[in-house]
């Protein structure tokens, strides 16, 4: 299933301005609220400095006519019912329009600070306060507690009022902020734009390095895109040299069976046709078998991955091979031997017939450059949890510095006086790859030519019977 950046964006920036969007809208009621408290708070509150300056005491009782002005500064265009009760000090009575809902505990509270509070009378929400008025300067001391209260419709509306204006423009916020990231994803995508549109114009051989402006998050993904260029530029021209050898390779034995069948047919004598036929199967053999090298290791090269892997008992398999090579007349001049170092399991993972090919290559390479009575030791070792499959003989060795040179396809190490194709190490070092094998190749004291390969041991499990 394919995943849209931009879709993908968008949906992270619906997700934060809806939870965003929410904690505004929290704060928003929250703030609205207290914003209609204190403006309507304060009304309820000079409503009870009005009530309060309207008291006079008249032998130590309190007469109070409630004024119209306190009654005005309650009067809200939502027309809210008004109450108002005057306690006395020792509890009494002085007047009410209601019976507050005032109890003990709001009485001591009073009596301390004014009180503000949400109360139920008759089943409706009201706002109730109170102050305790000192009569100080009076004929009397008693002090007298002012209770005012009015319903909460105006309240409400107000905070609703206050809320809708706020929700307008969150909306509004959010609208533009949509526009906004619209425009912002159109620029952010344009340098992806630009890079697809160089990729696209491209020719298939073109692998010059990108040379497009792009921001600075996506210089890793073009240096990326280079080196993937820059391995296919030499993976090309290394293919590139390798068919133009492996050309030349076949070219020049078929030139060599077109010279011989064309003087043995301007011969008359039979001995001479029977000597160019007998060149000719040399020849023949000596090209298919370049041939099927050539198959080998192009079909190494191209396709990387293991196809099916076996748990592949690997000393079994060596020993198989050295006696398949013992009973060959190609043989019968050197002296071929297994030495195995350590105890077992010598198990791995991989292709049987890989892991074959890549002895075949190193016996037949050991044979064809070295000379009769050499000694050539195939060997297994286990190293902790590496299995070490060598070869050495002790033969003239190769005359350069770098024995590691030789894997490449065609290299013979300047050697001419030999029929090898120079694939045999190039197969060996494929397989190699291929299995996630370290190859070494090293010089031998005093001679010869030692090539070793590490290979992970397989994880033990059932199939321990390969072994």
């Amino acid at each position: 299933m394919m995943r849209s950046l931009k879709r993908s964006l968008a949906l992270w920036w619906l997700a934060i301005m809806l939870m965003l969007g929410g904690l505004m809208l929290i704060e928003a009621w929250s703030s609205a609220h207290r914003s209609a408290d204190q403006a309507l708070d304060g009304q309820l509150e000079a409503a009870s400095l009005t009530i309060a300056e309207a008291m006079q005491w008249s032998d130590g009782m309190p007469l109070i006519e409630i004024p119209a002005s306190a009654l005005e500064v309650l009067a809200t265009r939502w027309q809210e019912r008004v109450f108002y009760e005057l306690i006395g000090a020792d509890g009494q009575l002085i007047t009410r329009n209601a019976e507050l809902p005032v109890t003990a505990r709001l009485k001591r509270e009073v009596s301390k600070a004014p009180v503000y509070v949400d109360a139920t009378y008759h089943g409706e929400t009201i706002r109730l306060h109170g102050r305790e008025v000192s009569s100080a300067g009076w004929d009397t001391q008693e002090p007298v507690q002012v209770w005012v209260a009015h319903t909460c419709i105006g309240r409400d509306e107000l905070a609703r009022t206050l809320i809708e204006r706020t929700l307008t423009r969150i909306l509004a916020t959010m609208l533009m902020a949509g526009v906004i990231l619209i425009f912002a994803m159109r620029a952010w995508m344009m340098p992806l734009r630009r890079l697809r549109s160089a990729l696209r114009e491209r020719e298939l051989e073109d692998t010059r390095p990108l040379l497009v402006d792009v921001p600075e998050e996506m210089h890793e993904l073009t240096d990326t895109l280079n080196h993937l260029l820059g391995r296919q530029r030499q993976h090309r021209d290394s293919l590139l040299r390798f068919i133009a050898d492996a050309s030349h390779q076949l070219k020049t034995p078929l030139a060599g069976l077109r010279s011989i069948s064309e003087l043995s047919l301007k011969s008359p004598d039979p001995r001479d046709w029977q000597q160019a036929l007998t060149t000719i199967q040399d020849e023949t053999d000596r090209t298919s078998r370049l041939a099927t090298q050539l198959l080998n290791l192009t079909r190494l090269r191209h396709q990387v991955d293991l196809a099916d892997t076996d748990r592949i008992a690997l000393d079994r398999l060596l020993k198989t091979t050295v006696l398949e090579w013992a009973e060959r007349q190609d043989a019968r001049d050197h002296d071929i031997g297994v030495e195995i170092v350590g105890s077992g399991p010598f198990v791995v993972c991989g292709e049987e017939w890989a892991l074959h090919e890549l002895i075949n290559n190193l016996i037949d390479n050991a044979l064809r450059y070295t000379p009769a009575g050499t000694v050539i030791t195939l060997g297994l070792r286990r190293l902790n949890q590496q299995l070490e499959l060598f070869i050495e003989d002790n033969g003239p060795g190769v005359g350069v510095p770098d024995p590691a040179s030789l894997i490449r396809p065609f290299e013979r190490a300047g050697r001419q006086d030999t029929c090898g194709s120079g694939l045999g190490l190039a197969i060996v070092a494929s397989i190699a790859e291929r299995h996630h094998g370290q190859l070494q190749l090293s010089h031998c004291q005093p001679s010869g030519l030692r090539v070793s390969l590490l290979l992970a041991v397989a994880e033990s499990g059932h199939g321990e019977e390969d072994q």
